[in-house]
C-alpha cells in the first residue's frame, strides 16, 4: 500500500493495512518519513515502511536564486547569512572577554566600534532575504501555468509540479524491488506513483493490478494559498494516470459520482467508508485504556463538554466554537487536534482569552485510532462546524462515525450530506455554517435534552453498517476479484507484494 504520510495519523489507512493482512494479504504498507530517516514497524501482520523523500524539486528555482533587482545586497540562498551572523557574535563576545580581562583599550574600542558596524551590516543583508518572498499567485504565474497546460496538456503538471516527481524517485525503485501483484494507491499522488509502476511492470511482462483509493474530490480542493499552480497541476496529474487503475475505491456515494463523471471510470467507484472498528485490536504496547477527554481536560460530569476531533484549520470551523463561548454559559470546548502547538490553534487560544472564555477551551493531542471512540464518549456533544467547501458536502466524514460509535448527539454545520444524515437519524443538530448565533442555538437544543438525541443510535442496524468490519469484507472483496486466484490459494507462499497508501500487497495469504 501507498500513502503520502507518516501513517500514524491516518486510521483510514491503518486500518485498511491492518485489516487486509488479517484476510491473509501480505501487506507492506510504504510512508514517508517524518524524520527524513527509514523507519520499519509492524501494524498487525502488516509491515509498515517509512521512506524519506527529499523535497529537492518540490522547491521552486527562484528559491534557490538571489533576487537581484528586488534585494541585491541580500545574502544568497543557502547558509552564509546563519553563518556570518554567528561568526559576528563570537567575534563580540571575543572582544568581551578581552575587554573583561585586560580593560578597554583605544584598539579594542576601535574593534568594537568595527563589529558593531559589521554587525549591523550582516544583519541587514539576512533581511533582505527575508523580504516578502515571491509568490506564484500573479499575472505572471497564471500566464505561465496556461501556457504549459495549453502546449503539454495534462502533461503540464511535470512543468507545474516538479516535485510529484521527489515521490516518484523515493517510492519508484522501492516499489519496482518489491514486485507487488496489487498496488493500493492512496490518493492522487500515490496514484501517480502506482501508475508509473505498473507501466514499468507491464514493460517486464509482468501485470500489477492498481487500486486508487480517492479520499477527497481534488477539484473540490481549497487551493494553496499564493499558488496559482498547485491545483492545475495536480489535478492534471490526477487525469492523465486515473485511466490506470483496474478499480477505484472512494468514501461516499456523491464523490463515487463525481469521480465516475469527471475521468469517464467504466464502473462507479467502490464506497469504503471511514468508519471506526466495533472491536478495534490495541497494539500490544497499547492494550491499557487511556484517560477519557473529560478526565485530561479536568472538566466534572455536570458540566456540558463540547468536543472536536480531527485536523485544525480555518475551513474547519473551529473559531465558530470559541465565538460561541460567552453565548453558552458555563460550556467547555475541546479541540483534539494533529497539531495542539501550531499557529492556526493557538490563534483560537488567543481568541478565547480575548472573549474571557480561555479557561473554557482545551487543547489535546490526538489518541491512537483504536482510541478514539471510548476516549470522545465522555463528551457531552460532537461538534462538526465545517464550512462550506466542495468536499466538505459530498461525504460523511471519519470524525462523524466516531461521534456516532461514541453515542454523542451531534451539531454539525448545514453542509449537504451530514446535515441531511443528521436529520434524518435524528442524532443532533444543523445550523448554518460559520452562523455563531446558529450554532449556539443548536448546542442549547441538544444539551437540553440529550437522551432524545442518544436514542437514535438504538436504531436496529444503524451503528452497525458504519463499522470498519462491514467496510473491510467490501475491500476483501475487491481484492479477490482483481486477483481471482490468488483469493483462491490460501497455501501457497506469498512471494510478492501489493503496494497501496504506501502499502504493498501481493497474492494471498498476502496483499
Amino acid at each position: 500500500m501507498l500513502v503520502d504520510n507518516g501513517v500514524r495519523g491516518d486510521s483510514r489507512v491503518q486500518k485498511t493495512a491492518r485489516s487486509a493482512a488479517a484476510a491473509g494479504w501480505e501487506v507492506i504498507l510504504l510512508g514517508r518519513s517524518p524524520s527524513g530517516l527509514s523507519e520499519t514497524w509492524r501494524l498487525g501482520d502488516a509491515e509498515v515502511r517509512l521512506l524519506p523523500v527529499p523535497a529537492t524539486l518540490a522547491k521552486h528555482r527562484h528559491e534557490y536564486r538571489r533576487r537581484w533587482l528586488r534585494a541585491p545586497l541580500a545574502y544568497p540562498p543557502g547558509g552564509l547569512a546563519a553563518h556570518r551572523q554567528q561568526w559576528v557574535r563570537a567575534w563580540r563576545a571575543d572582544l568581551g572577554l578581552r575587554a573583561a580581562g585586560s580593560g578597554s583599550t583605544t584598539r579594542l574600542r576601535a574593534e568594537e566600534f568595527a563589529a558593531g558596524l559589521l554587525e549591523r551590516w550582516v544583519d541587514f543583508r539576512a533581511a533582505q532575504r527575508k523580504r516578502a518572498p515571491r509568490t506564484l499567485h500573479g499575472p505572471w504565474d497564471r500566464a505561465y501555468t496556461a501556457f504549459w497546460q495549453r502546449l503539454m496538456g495534462d502533461r503540464a503538471w511535470r512543468r507545474l509540479a516538479p516535485g510529484l516527481w521527489d515521490w516518484e524517485l523515493a517510492f519508484g525503485p522501492v516499489v519496482d524491488r518489491l514486485a507487488p501483484d496489487l498496488i493500493h494507491a492512496n490518493d492522487f499522488r500515490m496514484l501517480g506513483v502506482g501508475a508509473r509502476a505498473k507501466i514499468r511492470a507491464r514493460a517486464r511482462q509482468r501485470e500489477i493490478k492498481l487500486v486508487w483509493d480517492a479520499h477527497e474530490f481534488l477539484p473540490g480542493v481549497r487551493p494553496v494559498a499564493h499558488n496559482a499552480r498547485w491545483l492545475p497541476a495536480h489535478a492534471a496529474h490526477e487525469r492523465e494516470y486515473a485511466p490506470c487503475a483496474d478499480a477505484v475505491l472512494t468514501v461516499s456515494d456523491s464523490l463515487a459520482e463525481l469521480l465516475r463523471d469527471t475521468h469517464g471510470l467504466p464502473e462507479l467507484p467502490t464506497v469504503v467508508l471511514n468508519a471506526p472498528e466495533a472491536y478495534p485490536e490495541p497494539a500490544a504496547s497499547d492494550d491499557a485504556p487511556g484517560p477519557d477527554v473529560r478526565a485530561l481536560c479536568g472538566v466534572p460530569p455536570e458540566v456540558p463538554l463540547l468536543v472536536y476531533s480531527g485536523a485544525a484549520a480555518e475551513q474547519r470551523g473551529l473559531g465558530t466554537m470559541v465565538e460561541a463561548l460567552p453565548l453558552l454559559d458555563g460550556a467547555h470546548a475541546v479541540f483534539v487536534v494533529n497539531r495542539p502547538t501550531g499557529p492556526y490553534v493557538q490563534g483560537l487560544v488567543a481568541r478565547a482569552a480575548e472573549l474571557g472564555v480561555a479557561n473554557r477551551v482545551h487543547v489535546l493531542p490526538y489518541v491512537a485510532h483504536w482510541q478514539v471512540v471510548p476516549f470522545l464518549a465522555a463528551a457531552d456533544v460532537g461538534v462538526i462546524p465545517i464550512h462550506h467547501w466542495p468536499n466538505h458536502e459530498i461525504a460523511l466524514i471519519t470524525k462523524f462515525f466516531e461521534y456516532s460509535h461514541a453515542r454523542l448527539p451531534m451539531v454539525v454545520s448545514d453542509v449537504r450530506t451530514m446535515a441531511a444524515t443528521v436529520r434524518s437519524t435524528g442524532q443532533g443538530e444543523v445550523f448554518r455554517a460559520e452562523d455563531v448565533d446558529d450554532y449556539a442555538r443548536a448546542v442549547r437544543l441538544v444539551l437540553a435534552d440529550p437522551g432524545r438525541y442518544r436514542a437514535a443510535y438504538q436504531r436496529p442496524g444503524l451503528l452497525s453498517s458504519w463499522t470498519w468490519e462491514a467496510q473491510a469484507e467490501i475491500l476483501d472483496e475487491l481484492y479477490a476479484r482483481l486477483l481471482p486466484a490468488a483469493a483462491g490459494d490460501t497455501a501457497a507462499p506469498a512471494d510478492t507484494a501489493a503496494v497501496g497508501h504506501h502499502v504493498e500487497m501481493g497474492s494471498r495469504p498476502s496483499a
